[in-house]
Parts: structure tokens; C-alpha cells; sequence
């Protein structure tokens, strides 16, 4: 459930809750942070806050400190940020006993934001959405595999000869869902319970592969929601011996995608901006369509993305835009109060909010610009003559970095923070030697 802080308190006194999660979001979009005695945290933490190193938002994935970060170095001695609780996304953590989290905005210390705090840049589209009296409402589809094998023994055996939780196709299988139903409804359910409104599960077309969709709600709000449930799905997950990856492409059949649907809406009535004004809609769209490519870095932000971009696997290559036609990248659906865009390019690794920063940074330039849409693609997406999503991350970086767009919408310290966050992967990755070429060399070559 979600609560108020005076909730807490009466929980605490009554001694249900005694641990409070006070968590950040990272580059990668992980929750980073600190267990705290409830106590502690109403009568302390909740009004003032409470420090951590700024290298959460300047390390890999691997948490190595690495060069190239302008906010936190060796040289600046890598100093504390102020993680300010935003309480209200203080909710109960059902999965954990007698636990609550709530998740911080990220200041220096004399009250200005970290700029490339994934929280604090979607923030600053949104008030350029308030500028013009909108708000944005959005929803993520994360996919995932589910594994009977659970995380240590995968780590054992370096993710090789996982069993996956289902052996055959069960996409939309009432009877394949059902042998991982202990899992998936203990997902759904604690996540209700956690105050998130989750509609379904359904199954997909990997091997052990699902999707829960969570009910849409404003970005903000749906970020929020993302990083949490993707963080206790792994923990539920963990508990039943199994495990869970949100990896883009685990292996050589459909990777795992997290489609972001979305929509403005008058932040006074609540109404469907798109659904009254259809040339606004479009110029939104168009300017989607427009900017894809220079953003796709907020979209597939790691090695490892870009290997979902494949022909006929439901993963977009052409940045076109379609009437519900799931070959293009984007996607029209719904009608009247539900008329959305749907962006296919995001995998389950994405950061959700510097997607949705990405997408309302694009739209609005299409809105400004009063850009012009173009008729729909009709038939194959794959096989039309059309500009094609980036399929490196190396290209994606240098279309970021050279993006006019994003240095103005996002300001040019989030662009270079994030392109040196590419920079840094792209560089480990080239570094390593993989397993594909011990097979393909070892002997024959």
C-alpha cells in the first residue's frame, strides 16, 4: 500500500514496519541506497534527508569507478549528494517483513538538482510540459525470462544451461502460464498489495518468457512503479529459488522489450490532449519519428540492446510510425480519451525515466516546430525503404552526442554525462574476449 508519512509513523509505533528503503535511481536504472530503522527515518531522514557518494551516478555496471564523469571524480574526491525523500511514493514492501521504501530526488548540497539524476531529468521535461499546462501519462511493458535456476547457481555456472521456466512458445497460453503461476501471482499480487495497480501477466514468445503490465498512470508516477516492481520481481523471484532477467537479448531468439505507451492530458481537466486537438497529436508523433534516432541512446542504452534489432522478431529496425501495426518503431492505437503513441524501441534493460525524458523532449520539438507527419506505413515495416534504428551503440552514442535536440532540451551536462556512460561501456565490452570467439577460434583458427 502506499501511505502518508503519518501512516508510517502509526506502522512504526505499532511496530509492523521497522526497516524504511530510502533508494535513488541509477544511470542503469537500479535502485541504489540505504536500509534505514524506521525509527530513524520518521523522526530524522523524512524532513532532512540523508547523504550518499555522488559515485552512484559516475560508476559501471560492475559499480567500478571509471574516468570521464565531471560530477564525481578521484581528483574532486568523491564527495556526498543529498538523496531527498519524496514521500509521496512511500509505500509498504510486501515482499520484505516489515518493510516500507521511498524513493529520494538527488540535490547538491546547497539545494540544486544533479542534473544527471535519471528522477531529476525526466523532472525537468515535465516542467516544460507544466509550462504549457499539460501533464504526461505513460505506461511501460516490461518483459522478462523467468529461470528455475536461481541467481547464485546461474552465477556458478557463468549463465550457461539455465532452465528456463517454460520449454515451449507460451504466448498468450492460459495452460503455459499456469506451471510459473506461483511466481507470477505472488508478483501481481504483492504488488498490488505495494499500491501499484497491475492489470495482468501474460506469456511471451521466448522460453520462460512473461510480462506483467502495470495500469498507466502520469510519468512520473510510472517510472516510479517500473523501478520498484522490477527490482522486487527480481527479490520475489530470488525467494522461489528462480530467477528473473530483464537482459534485452538473453539469447539467440526474441529479446525482452519494455514498449512505452503515451499520451499528454490537461493538467487541469485530466483530458486527452491528443484526443481534442489531432494536428497536435500528429506533430507530437512526427517529432518522435523525427528524433528516434538521435535519441536511441536513452532507448538501448547498453551493449547489449541492439541485439533485440532484428528483422521479423517484433523488435523495430525502421523508424517509421504505423495505425496499429507492431513493425514499426512507432505504433498508433487507441481512439477518443485513449488515443496514445506506442515507442517498440525500448528492451527491458531501458532507464524508464530518461526514456519518457526522451520521448516528451522529442514530441514537444515536433509540437514547437509544428512538424508535419507523414501518411502511415502500411504492410512490412522490415522490408520498407526508411531510415533504420541505430544498430550499435556506438552509433547511437555519436547520433546523441552531436544532437542538437538533446543539448537543448536536456542540457549538454546530461548529454555528455550519458555519452561517456557509453563510452565507458563500449570500452569494457571491446576489452572483453567473449565465448563466441574461444568457440570459433580456438581450434580452427
Amino acid at each position: 500500500m502506499t501511505m502518508t508519512l503519518e501512516q508510517l509513523r502509526h506502522e512504526v509505533d505499532a511496530g509492523r514496519i521497522d526497516t524504511v528503503l530510502l533508494a535513488i535511481t541509477d544511470m542503469q536504472g537500479r535502485l541504489q541506497g540505504k536500509r534505514m530503522v524506521a525509527q530513524h527515518f520518521v523522526d530524522d531522514i523524512a524532513e532532512a534527508g540523508a547523504e550518499g557518494c555522488n559515485y552512484l551516478l559516475a560508476v559501471d555496471v560492475e559499480m567500478n569507478t571509471v574516468e570521464g564523469y565531471d560530477m564525481a571524480s578521484w581528483e574532486a574526491g568523491y564527495g556526498d549528494f543529498q538523496m531527498v525523500p519524496d514521500l509521496a511514493t512511500l509505500r509498504a514492501v510486501p515482499w520484505q517483513p516489515g518493510t516500507a521504501i521511498c524513493l529520494a530526488d538527488v540535490r547538491w548540497a546547497d539545494g540544486s538538482d544533479v542534473a544527471p539524476s535519471p528522477r531529476q531529468v525526466l523532472r525537468r521535461q515535465l516542467d516544460r510540459l507544466a509550462e504549457r499546462g499539460w501533464t504526461c501519462n505513460a505506461a511501460t511493458e516490461l518483459e522478462f525470462m523467468v529461470f528455475r535456476t536461481g541467481y547464485e547457481d546461474a552465477w556458478k555456472q557463468a549463465y550457461r544451461d539455465l532452465v528456463p521456466a517454460n520449454l515451449y512458445n507460451v504466448d498468450y497460453s492460459i495452460l503455459g502460464t499456469a506451471r510459473v503461476e506461483p511466481l507470477l501471482r505472488r508478483i501481481r499480487n504483492e504488488m498490488l498489495a505495494a499500491g501499484m495497480p497491475v492489470e495482468d501477466s501474460k506469456g511471451e514468445c521466448n522460453l520462460g518468457q512473461h510480462e506483467v503490465n502495470i495500469r498507466y498512470g502520469d510519468a512520473l508516477t510510472t517510472a516510479d512503479q517500473h523501478v520498484v516492481y522490477k527490482n522486487g520481481a527480481k527479490e520475489i523471484a530470488a525467494q522461489e529459488d528462480m530467477a528473473i532477467t530483464f537482459m534485452a537479448k538473453f539469447d539467440e531468439r526474441e529479446g525482452s522489450s519494455c514498449h512505452i505507451h503515451c499520451s499528454l492530458a490537461d493538467a487541469e481537466t485530466g483530458e486527452n490532449v491528443f484526443a481534442k486537438d489531432e494536428a497536435l497529436f500528429r506533430s507530437f508523433v512526427a517529432g518522435q519519428q523525427a528524433h528516434l534516432a538521435e535519441l536511441t541512446l536513452l532507448f538501448a542504452p547498453n551493449v547489449n540492446s541492439y541485439k533485440r534489432f532484428a528483422a521479423g522478431s517484433f523488435a523495430p529496425t525502421a523508424i517509421a510510425w504505423g495505425k496499429d501495426n507492431r513493425t514499426c518503431a512507432l505504433r498508433v492505437v487507441g481512439h477518443g480519451p485513449g488515443l496514445r503513441v506506442e515507442n517498440r524501441v525500448p528492451g527491458a534493460d531501458v532507464n524508464p525515466y530518461l526514456a519518457l525524458a526522451a520521448t516528451i523532449a522529442a514530441g514537444l520539438d515536433g509540437i514547437d516546430r509544428g512538424l508535419e507527419l507523414g501518411p502511415p506505413l502500411e504492410g512490412n515495416a522490415y522490408e520498407a525503404d526508411v531510415p533504420k534504428v541505430p544498430s550499435t551503440l556506438t552509433d547511437a552514442r555519436d547520433r546523441f552526442a552531436a544532437s542538437e535536440l538533446a543539448r537543448e532540451a536536456l542540457g549538454a551536462e546530461v548529454v555528455d554525462h550519458y555519452v561517456n556512460m557509453a563510452r565507458v561501456e563500449l570500452a569494457a565490452f571491446e576489452s572483453a574476449v567473449t565465448d563466441w570467439e574461444r568457440f570459433r577460434g580456438f581450434e580452427r583458427l
